[in-house]
């Protein structure tokens, strides 16, 4: 069953259900109140009939004056002693030999009955005893045909039920429309996601003119967003898969080359260099792919304990003096004492990377300086080279993965693969800092770590 039958049957039998309970508090306070007024009326009866009534002496009943005994165009009485003796009756009763109600004539207090005479006719029956002194002497029998009250019953009864069943199918038939309005962007969507499943086409989207913050508005905003970050995705990962293909294009390249001309020529030391140079290129290249999916997966740990990260600028700086070589001039230019709560060995690994790309990339004679400083609870880690700098339009996709700038940069057998900076920006973020970068077009380019303190 579809939702909008499911929900069409929903209010239907919810206005059903409340029509029904309105339909059975009407019809019981209709009937209340006309029996009430009916049993009034032959209270009333019985009290006049009952205040007329003389007696000889205390115990014989001298007359009935039973003109008394008509008191209503709809009330028949009749006044039976308490040895069964007809003492009166109203002369607009059927059968006046035969009591109104037979099982009642005897009653000791009033008693209300509805009963079917022996004619059929529906009766509401007032049966009281009526007294000499503190001795009871007969019964009077008040009746009342119930034949106007039952036929307005009935009336409302079938009224109420034409009323309810009209009701309901007008409920039906109006939910069913106006499900079909407001479920009509939920049929788009479900139109347009089979068409994006087909056509393989993330970037259409769901069309919703009505108010973005009911729920269908809410749903097609979520959904709209889902598609857009899917299409992020998916070009990412149609990118990823070139860049990889690009990379390891040319060390295989190379490899088979070189394997050709050992097979043809014999083995040669450069050849065989050549070789060795490619393989750990690509080894290094499996390692970076293999550390970020570890990462990205929640896998790639964090040992934190307190570390000196002062302490660890010099050893890194150090290092680097043996890649700068006469090349560039690195500089330590301030530093600063700062104990950070991290992981020395990935801390290690980001410092390395952002120096040695800042060698790699600055011309010979440049110069990288290496700076600390603390300021507002946190220490930062600077790093500047006086290189070619990065396109203002490049700098948006610095920390992707196989994102190279190379428009600006040379690419030589020791570059890296793109890799580094994205495995950067994420050991820096899950130390709980950031990593930014700044850059100008030659002039050069500034990447600062920052990273809170160890209180």
């Amino acid at each position: 069953m579809s939702l909008r039958a499911r929900l069409t049957l929903l209010y239907s039998t919810l206005l059903g259900g409340i029509l029904l309970l309105f339909g059975v508090l009407v019809y019981v306070v209709v009937s209340v109140v006309m029996f009430e007024q009916i049993d009034n009326n032959l209270r009333v009866a019985v009290l006049r009939i009952t205040n007329t009534m003389g007696f000889e002496t205390a115990q014989e009943i001298s007359t009935i004056n039973l003109l008394s005994l008509r008191v209503s165009t709809n009330v028949s009485v009749q006044v039976w002693s308490r040895e069964g003796r007809l003492l009166g009756a109203s002369s607009d009763y059927l059968d006046p030999q035969r009591p109104i109600d037979s099982p009642a004539r005897a009653v000791s207090s009033p008693i209300f009955r509805s009963i079917y005479n022996a004619q059929g006719d529906h009766l509401r029956v007032l049966s009281a005893p009526f007294l000499s002194g503190s001795r009871q002497r007969g019964v009077i029998q008040a009746a009342v045909n119930l034949e106007l009250v039952d036929t307005i019953r009935n009336s409302l009864l079938y009224a109420l039920i034409f009323i309810a069943l009209a009701s309901v199918a007008l409920a039906a038939l109006a939910s069913w429309f106006s499900l079909r309005q407001a479920l009509k962007p939920l049929e788009t969507a479900t139109d347009i996601a089979e068409q994006i499943t087909r056509a393989d086409d993330l970037s259409r989207r769901i069309p919703y003119d009505g108010p973005p913050n009911d729920e269908i508005g809410t749903l097609t905003g979520a959904f709209n967003r889902s598609l857009e970050q899917l299409e992020t995705l998916f070009t990412s990962q149609q990118r990823f898969l070139a860049d990889v293909s690009h990379e390891l294009r040319t060390p295989l390249t190379v490899i088979k080359g070189n394997a050709d001309l050992i097979r043809k020529l014999g083995p040669d030391e450069e050849s065989i260099n050549s070789i060795k140079d490619e393989a750990d290129r690509l080894t290094r290249m499996v390692g970076d792919l293999l550390l970020l999916a570890q990462a990205e997966s929640g896998k790639l740990s964090l040992g934190l304990n307190p570390v000196e990260l002062d302490a660890l600028v010099l050893e890194v700086f150090q290092e680097m003096h043996v890649l700068a070589g006469g090349k560039v001039n690195l500089k330590l230019t301030e530093i600063d004492e700062a104990l950070v709560n991290g992981d020395r060995d990935r801390l290690k690994q980001v410092l390395l990377n952002l120096i040695s790309n800042a060698i790699q990339y600055t011309p010979q004679g440049g110069e990288v300086l290496v700076g600390i400083t603390k300021a507002d609870g946190k220490v930062c880690v600077t790093v500047r080279d006086s290189g070619p700098g990065i396109p203002t339009e490049d700098l948006p996709h610095i920390f992707e993965r196989f994102y190279r700038g190379e428009k600006s940069r040379t690419r030589s057998k020791t570059s890296g693969f793109g890799l580094g900076l994205s495995i950067a920006y994420w050991i820096v973020e899950h130390h709980g800092g950031g990593i930014t970068v700044s850059s100008e077009q030659g002039r050069g380019t500034t990447f600062q770590v920052s990273l809170p303190i160890l209180n």
